[in-house]
C-alpha cells in the first residue's frame, strides 16, 4: 500500500538526464533504481530518455537483471515515434511506457499533429503518447488533432532562458484548452518546486507544480480562464498546501486524470517542498 496521497502518486517523471541536471547516463539509471526501492517511491514515475539514448539506458539496466520503466522523448520528429516502440516491444530490460514528441516549428501545426498522431496509431498499444504543441500560432487547432485521436499533450513550463516560461494567462489557457477537449496532459522543465517563486540565481519565473494541480482542480470545478490563472500566480504556499489536503481522494484522483505528471530532473526537490508544506509525510 503506497503512503503516498493519490494527489502526488508517481507525479514525477523522473528527468535526470535532462537539463539542468544533466546527470550520466549510468548514474542516472542507478539513481531511478533507488528511487524506486525507496519509501517514497510511490512519488516516482518512470526514467525520461530520449530515443538516442533508449538502447544504452536498456544495456544498463540489463546489468540489474530487471526491466525498467521508461518515457521516451522522441528526437526525430513522427518518423522516431515506431522504430522507440518497437525497441521497446523487443527488449526484456526496457517497458516503454510513454513516447514523448515535439510538434516541429512550422507554420501548419495541426499537419504536423496529425503525422504525429498517424504514426501513434500504427504502433502504439499500451503505451501513452504525450505530444507537446507548444503554445505559438494555431496550437489549439494541432490540440483539436490530438483530442480527436485520443492522444495525450505536453506542454514545457519553463528552461534555460526565459522566454521557454510561460506566463500564468498561457498556462491557464492550455488547461483550460485542455479540459474542454477532455485531453490529458503533462508538464516538463522548470516545475521543481512546489509553489510559484522568483529564482534567485535567475530571476526567472517559476510555476510551482502545486499550483498546476490546484489550477487543474480549479477548472473541473468551473472555474474561469482568470480564476485559473489567479491559482497559477499563487506565492502563498501554505494556502495552496490548505486547499490540496482539503481535496477529497475522488477530486484528487479526478484531479490527476487529467494532469498526469511532470518531469523532473530532480526527486528530491519536489518530495522536499512536499514534505515541508506537510503534504509528504518525511521518508
Amino acid at each position: 500500500m503506497s503512503t503516498i496521497p493519490a494527489l502526488f502518486r508517481h507525479l514525477v517523471d523522473d528527468a535526470a538526464m535532462f537539463p539542468p541536471g544533466d546527470l550520466p547516463l549510468v548514474d542516472a539509471v542507478a539513481a531511478h533504481r533507488l528511487h524506486r526501492q525507496s519509501a517514497y517511491a510511490g512519488l516516482v514515475g518512470p526514467l525520461i530518455c530520449t530515443d538516442e539514448d533508449l538502447m544504452k539506458v536498456a544495456a544498463e539496466a540489463a546489468r540489474a537483471g530487471e526491466p525498467l520503466e521508461v518515457a521516451v522523448v522522441i528526437t526525430g520528429g513522427a518518423g522516431g515515434i515506431e522504430p522507440a516502440v518497437r525497441y521497446g516491444d523487443r527488449s526484456a530490460d526496457v517497458v516503454v511506457k510513454a513516447i514523448e514528441v515535439r510538434l516541429r516549428n512550422e507554420d501548419d501545426l495541426s499537419r504536423n499533429a496529425l503525422r504525429v498522431v498517424r504514426a501513434c496509431d500504427d504502433c502504439l498499444d499500451e503505451e501513452s503518447a504525450f505530444v507537446e504543441i507548444g503554445l505559438d500560432g494555431a496550437w489549439e487547432r494541432a490540440l483539436d488533432v490530438v483530442a480527436d485521436a485520443g492522444y495525450a499533450a505536453k506542454l514545457r513550463t519553463g528552461g534555460l532562458d526565459a522566454s521557454l516560461f510561460p506566463t500564468a494567462d498561457q498556462v491557464a489557457a492550455f488547461i483550460t484548452a485542455c479540459l474542454d477537449r477532455e485531453v490529458a496532459f503533462k508538464c516538463t522543465a522548470g516545475l521543481h518546486n512546489a509553489v510559484r517563486h522568483t529564482a534567485e540565481d535567475t530571476g526567472f519565473e517559476h510555476h510551482g507544480f502545486l499550483n498546476v494541480l490546484l489550477a487543474t482542480r480549479a477548472s473541473l470545478d468551473g472555474a474561469g480562464q482568470d480564476e485559473v490563472a489567479a491559482v497559477l500566480e499563487e506565492r502563498a504556499g501554505e494556502r495552496l498546501a490548505a486547499t490540496a489536503a482539503g481535496l477529497s481522494d475522488e477530486q484528487a484522483e479526478g484531479t490527476r486524470r487529467w494532469f498526469t505528471s511532470f518531469g523532473s530532473c530532480s526527486i528530491d526537490e519536489p518530495r522536499h517542498d512536499l514534505t515541508a508544506l506537510n503534504l509528504l509525510e518525511a521518508q
